[in-house]
Formats: structure tokens, sequence, C-alpha cells
């Protein structure tokens, strides 16, 4: 048996809103919305190797909670 997880903070609502919002989604909707995430200049997309997966995205956790870390500390200095 295959044990699914969902998200944080996601129930059986929002899983049907997003499913109804790709459905009804146009080609040329779709398309755009590829487009715009591939030219965002403050990321970058690129192939993982399945194995190296898990890794990336605990630097990038990491790389988060830093960032989170930085902003509160400013915050707190105003």
């Amino acid at each position: 048996m295959i044990k699914r997880t969902i998200p944080k903070g996601w129930d059986e609502k929002k899983i049907k809103r997003v499913i109804a919002y790709y459905e009804r989604q146009s080609a040329e909707e779709a398309l755009a919305e590829d487009e715009a995430a591939y030219s965002a200049k403050s990321q970058a997309m690129m192939e993982v190797p399945v194995k190296l997966v898990p890794l990336v995205r605990e630097i990038i956790a990491r790389h988060k909670s830093s960032m989170r870390a930085k902003v509160h500390a400013q915050q707190r200095h105003k």
C-alpha cells in the first residue's frame, strides 16, 4: 500500500481547488505560467538527479530558514 502525504496546511478542499484551477486553465494560460516561471530572475530551473533531490531540498530549507532569521533580526532592530 502506498502512503500518501499532503503538504502541511493543505486539506482536501485546497487540493480540489488546485485541481479545478489547472483543469480550467487554457493551453495559452498554462504556457504563460510556465514561461513566467522560467523567466524569474531570482530563481533558476534545473535538472537534478533524483538521488540528490532530498539533499537539494534540505539545502533550500536551510537557506529559507536562514533568510527568515535575518529578516526577523532586522525587524527587531527597527
